[in-house]
């Protein structure tokens, strides 16, 4: 078994192998592979598509989900505690919480696979779904030039860690005070698309948003992009800040079929965490 904290725990071979998996149960491979195993899920209610796609992911092969909210592993017990006793029923253990550190420990003392749903410096199982996405539409996502648009958090970390794993090359847009350190960055969109294939974003503060004022992906800015260029915002996105609603309107946007497959990937993750 293997668990999942970091995308950099993998190797780049280990992420070809999830896709391999994910194409196998677009055709209809490994129904019933969880039948008679439990997956215990720790999330927070604000989650949406990640949560959404496990549960649903688990339950078409043939598994059961346990619930609770992130807020249960914050109690007094130890996590070696609750890790001893849920190595008792659990088959898989899946987290969603803002420190890592917890999912670590966790690691630490499960006997079962530990995967990260998301936490406040990566979100792995989104990042492998983009670039399975991205390996359905692009020649070789790899060669291609990506830009991150967005403050230093777990979404450009995330991205960061995926650069580092399929060595792409990635670059940052952003306010200044905002960087992401080892990426070259720039302070002006109409720069920093320049020469790029990927156009990527996150979603900022309110509070924030002034001192990004120049860094807005606009239908003007994407336009200077390599051609056949895209814009893969991570939702939640909202117009008129991070994003235009005209280039979320126009053929630059991926479009929110470019999520679809976050199923079959999150369930190829689960499928190779147990069995490797």
């Amino acid at each position: 078994m293997k668990h999942l904290i970091h995308l950099t725990d993998f190797k780049k071979s280990d992420i070809y192998d999830i896709f391999y998996l994910a194409d196998e149960l677009l055709q209809g491979e490994y129904r019933d592979c969880l039948k008679g195993k439990t997956v215990v899920l720790f999330f927070t209610n604000s989650s949406i598509r990640t949560r959404v796609t496990f549960e649903k992911g688990i339950y078409l092969l043939g598994g059961q989900s346990i619930l609770f909210p992130t807020e249960t592993l914050d109690k007094k017990e130890a996590l070696q505690d609750v890790c001893g006793y849920l190595n008792n029923w659990a088959d898989l253990i899946i987290v969603r919480h803002k420190d890592i550190r917890v999912l670590e420990e966790m690691a630490k003392y499960s006997a079962v696979p530990v995967i990260n749903a998301m936490t406040d410096v990566n979100h792995p199982c989104e990042l492998m779904s983009d670039m399975y996405a991205l390996s359905k539409i692009r020649e070789d996502f790899i060669k291609d030039k990506f830009l991150f648009c967005g403050k230093r958090g777990n979404i450009g970390l995330a991205w960061k860690e995926a650069a580092q794993l399929c060595g792409f090359e990635l670059e940052q847009c952003c306010g200044e005070g905002y960087e992401i350190e080892g990426l070259k960055v720039h302070h002006n969109i109409y720069d920093a698309v320049k020469g790029k294939d990927i156009v990527c974003t996150d979603s900022l503060p309110a509070s924030v948003l002034p001192d990004f004022k120049d860094c807005q992906v606009t239908l003007e800015a994407m336009k200077l992009a390599n051609t056949g260029a895209i814009l893969n915002p991570c939702p939640p996105f909202y117009r008129g800040e991070e994003v235009s609603a005209e280039v979320i309107n126009s053929d630059f946007f991926v479009g929110y079929e470019f999520k679809k497959c976050l199923l079959e990937v999150q369930q190829a993750i689960m499928i190779f965490c147990i069995t490797r």
